[in-house]
This record gives C-alpha cells, sequence and structure tokens, in this order.
C-alpha cells in the first residue's frame, strides 16, 4: 500500500483539539491508514506575517487512495472544519491546513496538485515535524528530511 506523509497545521480557534478531531476524522476515511503522528509544536508564521502563531505537526498515512483522490479527502476534512481556501489569502490564517508532502516517491506537476510540496524544503516547521516521524525519509530530488533540516537549521 502506498505511503503518504502530511503536513498538519492550525492557528485559529482550539488548534490542538481541531488538528486532534482532523486525524480522528482522516482515520475513519476509507482507503486511509493512519501510521504515525509527530508530536505537534508552536511555530511563527512566514510570509504572511500578521496572523497568530501556528500548531504545526506532521502525519504518516498508508493510503489505498491515489494521490488526487487523497488531497481531495484531505480538502474535505479542511472543509468540515471551516477552512475556506477562496476567503483567505494563501498563507493567512486558517483553522486547519493539511497538506499531501509526499506520496512514495512519486513526482507529480499537475494543475491542483504537486508531488513533493514545492516549499517542504524550505520550511522547518515541515521538516522537524517529518524528521521525528520519518527522520530518514528521502525527498525525491531533493535529498534526506535529516539532509534538508540541516541546512536550514
Amino acid at each position: 500500500m502506498p505511503r503518504a506523509y502530511l503536513g498538519l497545521g492550525s492557528n485559529l480557534g482550539e488548534r490542538e483539539a481541531t488538528i486532534r478531531a482532523a486525524l480522528d476524522e482522516l482515520a475513519r476515511t476509507p482507503g486511509i491508514d493512519l501510521v504515525a503522528v509527530s508530536s505537534l509544536r508552536e511555530t511563527d508564521p512566514v510570509g504572511y506575517l500578521d496572523q497568530p502563531r501556528f500548531l504545526n505537526g506532521a502525519a504518516v498515512v498508508d493510503t489505498e487512495l491515489p494521490p488526487r483522490e487523497l488531497l481531495a479527502a484531505l480538502l474535505r476534512i479542511e472543509a468540515r472544519f471551516g477552512r475556506d481556501r477562496d476567503a483567505v489569502p494563501g498563507g493567512g490564517p486558517r483553522t486547519l491546513d493539511l497538506d499531501l508532502l509526499l506520496y512514495d516517491d512519486l513526482q507529480i506537476r499537475e494543475e491542483g496538485l504537486q508531488i513533493p510540496h514545492p516549499r517542504l524544503h524550505e520550511r522547518a516547521f515541515v521538516l522537524d515535524p517529518l524528521g521525528e516521524v520519518a527522520p530518514g525519509l528521502e525527498v525525491p530530488g531533493r535529498g534526506t528530511v535529516e539532509a534538508l533540516r540541516a541546512r536550514l537549521h
């Protein structure tokens, strides 16, 4: 079964409760098996700075869903927890953020779907929790999570 890696985030409302409830819903989604979840950590916003601090983490899932269907499932869960991607500027505040970071060793560049996530290698708030759940993980075209973390720190 393919393995995927997800970024988790929230900076509005009851952040930890929202992330935990979203993970429960993810685990109940047919075709998705929640394998591991990192600890959650406070992080400063990046880019759009005038907003509350984030709580970020990472999750590992085994899935029968192809990448685009997995992404659609993540977006449905975000919407159920109040995320309206059209109402807030990119990088702005959000109740829930579920990013598809990696899907096996695939590299996909399609409209609305980029794997690996295009900014994964630039973001400590993604690499640090990802390194906790999969330290030796290879990011296609970029190197290991450990090496990418070392470049940022």
